[in-house]
């Protein structure tokens, strides 16, 4: 967070807000979302699909007509396609070979294809807009006497993923937001 942080404020030098002009410098800010995407896709099961035709699926026969569900949480956290796949390690994506809109199928927090999810560019902006902003305008810490070793990362599965206890966090203002003129 503080790297997603110094990036934000070296590159917004005080200005009173985050502005969408300002996403395009901040890589770093990008790539922290792409690996949260990874390991915590909003969704953890993408839209069934029916088979066409028969197939082979990873060495099964897969029937024609079959419904199959792709688990894209299951996919951003398999050791076969990620060095250290449990850890929130947002550097992996620095090469810019891997994105989320559906061209690298090891990483598909979107869908792939005809049914990839069309707000994903909506989705992208509010995301970098809302992170952004959050960052530049706040520090945040844990509740007093919490250790960040204490936090309950159990993540409770449903249509959604989050997790099983809320993270409370305490919002330290550091640029004060500036009422619109």
């Amino acid at each position: 967070m503080q790297r997603a942080q110094a990036e934000l404020r070296d590159s917004l030098q005080g200005k009173p807000m985050v502005t969408d002009d300002d996403l395009t410098n901040l890589s770093y800010l990008k790539l922290v979302i792409r690996e949260t995407l990874r390991l915590y896709p909003a969704v953890p099961l993408l839209l069934p699909r029916e088979c066409r035709e028969t197939c082979k699926v990873m060495g099964y026969d897969v029937p024609k007509g079959t419904t199959v569900f792709v688990n894209a949480w299951a996919m951003g956290r398999d050791p076969k396609n990620w060095v250290d796949a449990g850890a929130f390690k947002p550097e992996r994506f620095e090469s810019g070979t891997v994105d989320f809109k559906g061209s690298s199928f090891e990483f598909i927090p979107f869908g792939a294809g005809r049914r990839m999810c069309p707000g994903i560019t909506f989705a992208q902006a509010n995301m970098e807009l809302v992170l952004a902003s959050l960052l530049y305008h706040f520090d945040w810490e844990l509740p007093l006497g919490a250790a960040p070793s204490e936090l309950d990362m159990t993540e409770e599965m449903g249509l959604t993923i989050r997790m099983k206890k809320g993270l409370h966090l305490r919002p330290v203002i550091r640029v004060p937001l500036q009422a619109a003129p």
